[in-house]
């Protein structure tokens, strides 16, 4: 006669260990998912002044808030808003589950007027990643590689006489001539501007014998400051900047350099509007000019400091303001699996590009001054390969390079990679392995883990 007490004990056991990390056939590692509870994310940095904080809540507000077609949305868009994009897991981050550009075609706001000149691109969807498009070549076959905003104001209230039309995205995804861009989480940028270049330097040069180890070399262009070379680098140089030789630190392959810089381009790019920082339109149709160029410059007067700064200058101060995402210790997984996983993520190779973290200089404002920025990015561009190649170069970087994406945060991520294609952690660290990249032997080290330590780093992952 079977017992079935210690029938039930035995099998308990087996899946035990299998979750511990003992080889068994009932289980393989796999993402535990967004993790729950608060937004460990979007709060401001702890000790600003009653001033700052002032400035703080005005650009978050600004941050927020819709533009529409007085303010010079247009004439084409990819979404009103910076914190319609940048939502998840709080203002600030990044694409949110439920797609704010899809939700556009249901908006009282926008009406008939815009679902007729408009249509919902194939890559949009309801629970998909908000995206921005880039075609990689032009009709002559020469490099194209900048962005093609979504949407045309055409049809909004306020537009009578604009002629603009909306692209034809599909017969671009049918050549697979398009990329895709998500938002960057914008958390803790302060404290990354604040980090001094001889950190990253002196980090580079530490880390160089065992990224050898794993063939992390790298191609990193830079031009050295007073020279009009652009001649790719190999020295293992960072991405700087042409003009002072400073290292580059924003955007999806690290072309842009400061907050300010960020913050002009994205209002110019994403939503159309000119600001002092890129002054002019990016589509001059003289059908589609309802605001004075530049759309928004410091205003000349304002009852307070705030009111009397651009917009532009208000999204960096709400950016720069914003703390860093603050890790969970014990989810998932518990405390004994997150810190196994930590572990082994520096084992495998991981660490070396994902650099755990840095300290700021003596910056100022004070607030950011001198602070552990626990970021896990080197802050570096790296050729990840074929599978991950979308063509593009921007800056010193080529197109299959990448800025190394910082973790921290990830565990309230919904979509990975620069394109948004994987919600699932465990797809986007194997997306990393492909031919050319620099990531393969970490990859490697990492796949022939037993699936329970997978697990742990998995669970380590999303504890960040």
């Amino acid at each position: 006669m079977v017992n079935k007490k210690l029938l039930g004990s035995a099998i308990l056991a087996a899946l035990l260990t299998g979750v511990m990390g003992v080889p068994s056939a009932q289980f393989v590692a796999k993402d535990p998912g967004v993790r729950g509870g608060p937004a460990g994310a979007g709060q401001p940095l702890p000790g600003l002044s009653k001033a700052e904080m002032a400035l703080f809540t005005a650009g978050q507000d600004d941050f927020n808030s819709r533009e529409d077609v007085g303010d010079g949305l247009g004439v084409r868009f990819n979404l009103d808003s910076c914190g319609g994009c940048h939502a998840a897991p709080a203002s600030g981050g990044s694409s949110p589950k439920v797609n704010p550009q899809f939700a556009l075609f249901s908006d009282p706001t926008f009406g008939s007027g815009f679902n007729a000149n408009n249509k919902i691109p194939s890559f949009i969807t309801k629970n998909g990643p908000t995206r921005e498009a880039r075609f990689v070549k032009n009709p002559d076959g020469t490099t194209d590689g900048g962005v093609h905003a979504l949407f045309v104001i055409t049809g909004l209230s306020g537009t009578a006489g604009c002629n603009a039309r909306q692209e034809n995205f599909e017969t671009q995804v049918t050549n697979k001539n398009i990329i895709f861009r998500i938002p960057t989480p914008t958390f803790g940028l302060g404290l990354v501007e604040a980090i001094p270049d001889s950190q990253l330097t002196a980090a580079q040069a530490a880390a160089a014998p065992q990224k050898a180890t794993f063939g992390i070399g790298g191609r990193f262009n830079r031009v050295r400051s007073g020279s009009a070379s652009s001649t790719p680098s190999v020295s293992g140089d960072m991405n700087r900047s042409g003009n002072d030789g400073t290292i580059t630190k924003f955007g999806w392959k690290a072309q842009n350099k400061s907050l300010i810089v960020f913050s002009g381009e994205a209002y110019n790019v994403e939503m159309g509007i000119s600001n002092e920082a890129f002054g002019n339109e990016r589509d001059e149709n003289p059908t589609c000019q309802f605001a004075p160029v530049p759309n928004d410059t410091q205003p000349e007067t304002g009852a307070t400091v705030a009111d009397s700064i651009s917009a532009i200058a208000k999204f960096s101060i709400f950016m720069r303001f914003l703390d860093a995402p603050r890790p969970s210790p014990d989810t998932p997984g518990g405390a004994g699996s997150i810190g196994n996983g930590s572990k082994l993520f520096t084992t495998v190779g991981c660490a070396l590009c994902h650099e755990p973290s840095y300290k700021t200089g003596n910056a100022n404002p004070a607030v950011l001054a001198n602070k552990t920025v626990r970021l896990y990015s080197d802050l570096m561009i790296h050729a990840m390969g074929t599978g991950l190649a979308d063509g593009v170069s921007q800056g010193g970087a080529g197109p299959d390079e990448f800025r190394t994406a910082p973790l921290w945060g990830v565990g309230q991520r919904v979509f990975f990679l620069h394109d948004g294609r994987t919600s699932d952690l465990a797809e986007a660290i194997q997306q990393h392995k492909s031919t050319g990249s620099e990531a393969n032997g970490v990859i490697d080290a990492y796949n022939n883990l037993r699936e329970g330590d997978k697990q742990d780093v998995l669970n380590f992952l999303r504890s960040l």
